[in-house]
Formats: C-alpha cells, structure tokens, sequence
C-alpha cells in the first residue's frame, strides 16, 4: 500500500472520529437541554396530561350585626363538577346525571351555551347537590369517572326576607363585569360568586377572601383516580367579616309588623353617629334562593311582580314628602328670619286662600283658624305654610334647598342610591315642562308637593338633623367605613330647633294628627304626611302616606329617628304612624331591658281595654 493511501485511510478515520465526537455532543446537548434545561416544562405537560385543576371556593365573611348577631354566614354545600373532556362527552355525562340532580330542560340548555362558552374549563353542574344526591354520585363514582364532588362554602342568609334589602344577594361574576375596570383581572375571574346588590356587592372585596387550588389526578382516559395534593395545592383563604350598624332583630320586627297587603319602607337611624338601625324595604325576598344560582323561573317572577320585589324602596323610590317637608320650609323660614316661632300669618286658615288667579285650598275644608309655628306644624296647615312660600320666594328656597341638599344623595354606603328631585333653579321647569315658574311654584314646595321628591332614606337623614343640632352625618350601614361622604346641616339656632320640635312633639300630642300612636315610655313626636300621586290623583287609589319620627327617654336627647313610607297607605296617622311608633318602642325597650310588648301604642291600649296616661300628658301635668 503507498503512502498516500495510507494518509487518505487516516484522513478519512479521523473525519469519522470527529464526526462521531459531533454526533455525541449534539445527542449530549439535546440530552441536557431536554433532562435538565427543560425538565420542567416537560414534567409540567406530563402533569397537565395526568392531573385536572379545581379552584376550592373561599368561604365568604360573615357578616355580623352591631350586637355581634350573625345575619350571613357560610353553611356546608355540595358542588358537582365535570372535568374538561369533549363537548358530546360532557353534555352525555350531564344528561346521565338528570336521575340524580334536579335539572330542567332550561338548566341543561344553559349548561350547555356555557360549555360552548369555555369549553376547557371544568362546568359547575349544581352547588347546590344535597347531601342524599352527593353521596348517591360518590356511591357511583364508576358510573361518573369526570365527575366530582366535593363540599364547598355556602353563603346563608339567617332571616333572609327580614334583611334581603340590606344584604342584596349573590351570584357568579359576567363577561360584562370581567371586562369592567371595577373588577381587576388578578382578583377576579370566571366562575366566581360575586356580591350583586346590597352589602354583598359594596364589601365584595372584604367579603370575598381567595380562591385555594387543588388537582385531581386522572388516567389516559380522563377518568378521576384520586386526588393529588403535591407542592401545587394551596389552601383557600376565608373572606373577612364585616359588623354592621344594622340591629337584626330590628329588622325583624319591622318585617314582622309591616302590612302584607302594602308595599313602603322604614328607615331607622341612630341619631348619634348616623348608623342605620334598620333599612326595609316591602314587599321583599328571600336572597337564600339565590345561592346556588337563582331558578329562571323565579327570577322571571321577581322582575315581572308589578309589586317589584327586587327594588329597594328605602334608598331608591321617590315620593313627594308631602307635609313631612313642612318642617323643612319652616327652618329655612327661621334661618332667613322671614318668620319667628310666635308669628301669625296675616290671613287666617279659613279653609284655603286666593293667591294669582287660583284658590288655594288647605286639607281641612273648615280651616284652622289663626297659629303660631307650632300649631301649623300639629295642624299641618297648607294656608300657613303657603303664606310661608310666599314670604321666601321661589328663589330664596330653592337655594336654601338645594344647599342644604334635598338635591344630592345621602351617602350611604350601598353601591345604589337615588339622587332626591328639587329644583336647583327657574331652568328646570323651562327644560323638564317648557314654561317659566311663577312665585306660586313656592306654594307648592313649601307643603311638599310640586317637583320635589325625596327617598325615605333622605327624610329620616333630614329628621336626624332635627334630632341633633341641626347637623347629621352620612348614614353608614358598616361599623369600619374609613370615608367621610358630605353630611347635612341646617343653619338653625338651637332655640329655633326647639321651636321646631315643640310643634312635632303637639304633632303626637294632644289634639295631633298622630296623638294615637303616642307611646307609654317614650318621647315620640314626629310629623304625619299624605303625599299625592299619580293614581291618586286619577282616584285610582290612595295617597301614600308617610311619617317621620324622633323619639328617646323622656327629657333626653333622641335617640333613634324612624321614617316610614307606605305606598297609598292612605292617611300617615292612620298606617304609617303606628309603624314608626312600634319601631321606635321595639328599639328603645330592647336597649332600656323593659320588656317587649306587642300592644305599644295608645289606639292599641284602647282597643284591648288597657289605658295608660301618655308621656304628653304626664308631662303638661308636671309643674
């Protein structure tokens, strides 16, 4: 063999050495990155492929009233799962649970859109199974293999039509608000309960505490094996609890003593801080059936009722105050000195008084002859309070009400409230009706008719001030709210507000309009209201009725302030009086450990046979 064959053989072998050194750190490389530089990755999608994640729901906080009584809390619940599988497959798997689970056609057909909507996304099928139904599917689980049911939280609401209006209800998170900035993408996401209205919605984020993690492993076929609780699981964190200025057993009894057949609602305030003792709305619901996903049935029902279950009357319906608004023309009077507590107007109430080219009618065809501030106050005399807005103007009250805030919410911390109707100005009547106001307008206004309307959540903010010095805070209903929303104040001395309430207390006083609804312990006095409306005035129905109270210890400060409206209730001394007289009792009795007694008022001591002195008169007896 020659040299150069011999070189070539060689050459070719050493190519060959270091094609093979090549090959072997090309596999040696590909062997690291794989074993080692993505191990991870790699292990993640054998485990994607063998194990299914679950959310553990948080149980919600509970919710405690201002003497540490549970209102909401969390009960055990069953929750019935199907793992991401096929459409056909999860559809087939749903339909073989209908023995079992009581599924309409409408619940399977909604069911189904939401499967379509997220299909890789375990589908919730009932969180509401039963313990009979959740261990009949545990006992055939062989049956079931991608199904799972676990217990989960669920929220329970202890007396839930008494409290439905301050809670709200609950229910799982839209795409709308998902997209909607107020519910940020790392703290929500889809299948999530939410608050919906009420304390629930306002507080979600305390209430709400954070979703856990857990998996479940499963074989080739998708079939559940068991659990697995590796590095990966994370425990559920509960929501916080809240406490509220809302006494439950209050509410309670309102719910109790509430006509039936009358739909209205009762606001109490404690006059002190401005915490809302009770806020109730009628008729009501019941947020429990809302839990597990309210049936479309019902809630087809609730929104349909011409009742309008749903719609909390306390913060959100406006109604003319009526002659409850009298006491506000009569401190604006005082505060611009147009008037003084002794002054007699110049015409007498003989029944009405012509004013322009109109006669302006009072509510007692025969009148009331002459009075002072506080005799048209207990009297509720129209031609009085017409020479009242006579005095002031159109535009001086106007002002003066828009100021003090008849016009703007009261700040109550729900996340709905409804802003009280009053003119700020001559413009609203040219842009809502087409015409200049005439200085009659200001008749109308100063006995609580015309364009005025008022929640009753704002009359008992209004009398709260009258309660106090003639300032009140926001109404807040949780004992840990941190903003302070603009309150409300009357620039009255202290001896007009005294002028103020001496004709409220003649108001529940002898000869007063409300004089039967006067209670055995307690100073109550408060002012009746008969508010116009539209089918009223057609003689369709009757007028709503109203009264606002304040009543305490005798010689004391008040110490809680009661507005209730009543829808054509009539006359307010006749339906609303006594609603807020037994509101005021139940309160001030629980609070001074006298006993409660369903006979409070003086009508009701009659009508049984039982009598006893009011505090009115007590009082004109002690020299």
């Amino acid at each position: 063999m020659s040299t150069q064959d011999t070189l070539a053989s060689r050459r070719r072998a050493l190519g060959a050495v270091i094609g093979l050194f090549v090959l072997f750190g090309a596999l040696a490389t590909g062997f690291f990155r794989v074993q080692v530089l993505a191990s991870s990755t790699y292990k993640l999608r054998a485990d994607e492929n063998r194990l299914r994640r679950l959310d553990v729901a948080a149980p919600r906080g509970t919710v405690y009233d201002r003497n540490g009584l549970i209102i909401a809390d969390n009960v055990p619940g069953y929750t019935v799962t199907i793992l991401p599988a096929s459409y056909d497959s999860v559809i087939a798997t749903v339909k073989e649970l209908r023995p079992y689970l009581p599924l309409s056609d409408l619940q399977v057909s909604r069911l189904e859109a939401r499967l379509r909507l997220y299909p890789r996304q375990p589908l919730v099928v009932t969180m509401d199974a039963g313990l009979e139904a959740a261990t009949a599917l545990v006992e055939r689980r062989t049956e079931f293999p991608n199904v799972y049911v676990e217990m989960r939280p669920q929220r329970r609401y202890v007396d839930g039509p008494a409290v439905a209006h301050v809670l709200g209800y609950i229910g799982e998170i839209t795409a709308e608000e998902l997209a909607d900035p107020a519910f940020p993408p790392e703290d929500y996401e889809q299948g999530m309960i939410i608050g919906r209205t009420g304390v629930e919605r306002e507080y979600d984020a305390i209430l709400q505490g954070e979703a856990g993690v857990r998996f479940v492993e499963v074989d080739a076929l998708g079939r559940i094996v068991g659990d697995f609780a590796g590095s990966t699981f994370r425990a559920s964190v509960a929501g916080g609890d809240l406490r509220l200025t809302v006494d439950f057993e209050l509410q309670q009894w309102i719910h109790s003593i509430f006509p039936d057949d009358k739909m209205g609602a009762v606001v109490a305030i404690d006059p002190a801080d401005g915490g809302v003792l009770a806020l109730y709305s009628a008729p009501t619901f019941d947020p429990n059936e809302f839990v597990s996903g309210v049936d479309p049935g019902l809630w087809e029902t609730l929104n349909t009722d011409s009742s309008k279950p749903l719609y909390n009357r306390a913060v959100l319906g406006l109604y003319a105050p009526a002659s409850t608004w009298k006491l506000a023309a009569a401190a604006i009077g005082l505060e611009l000195g147009v008037i003084s507590a002794d002054d007699h107007m110049p015409i007498p109430c003989s029944g009405g008084m012509t004013y322009g080219n109109r006669f302006w009618r009072c509510w007692r065809p025969g009148g009331h002859g002459p009075l002072d501030l506080a005799g048209a106050i207990q009297h509720s005399c129209d031609v009085w309070f017409y020479q009242l807005g006579m005095r002031i103007g159109l535009e001086r009250l106007l002002r003066q009400a828009t100021d003090v805030g008849f016009s703007r919410p009261c700040g109550i911390d729900l996340p709905e409230e409804e802003e009280g109707v009053f003119p700020a100005g001559p413009e609203f009547w040219e842009e809502r009706f087409g015409y200049t106001p005439t200085e009659g307008e200001a008749l109308s206004l100063a006995i609580g008719q015309g364009p005025n309307s008022q929640t009753p959540l704002k009359m008992a903010q209004f009398y709260t001030a009258l309660a106090r010095d003639g300032s009140a805070p926001a109404p807040s209903l949780f004992l840990g709210r941190t903003d302070e929303p603009e309150g409300w104040s009357l620039n009255v001395d202290a001896e007009d507000l005294e002028a103020l309430r001496q004709g409220l207390r003649q108001v529940t006083g002898p000869g007063g309009t409300a004089y039967m609804s006067s209670l055995e312990h307690w100073d109550l006095i408060g002012k009746t209201g008969t508010s116009q409306n539209p089918l009223s005035l057609q003689g369709l129905a009757e007028d709503h009725a109203w009264f606002t109270a304040v009543a305490g210890p005798p010689g004391r400060d008040p110490e809680v302030v009661v507005a209730v409206l009543v829808e054509h209730g009539g006359g307010g001394s006749a339906v609303a009086a006594p609603i807020a007289a037994k509101t005021a009792d139940f309160y001030l009795r629980r609070k001074y450990n006298i006993p409660v007694d369903t006979i409070q008022t003086l009508r009701e001591h009659l009508l049984v046979g039982r009598s006893f002195t009011p505090l009115s008169l007590r009082q004109s007896a002690t020299p």
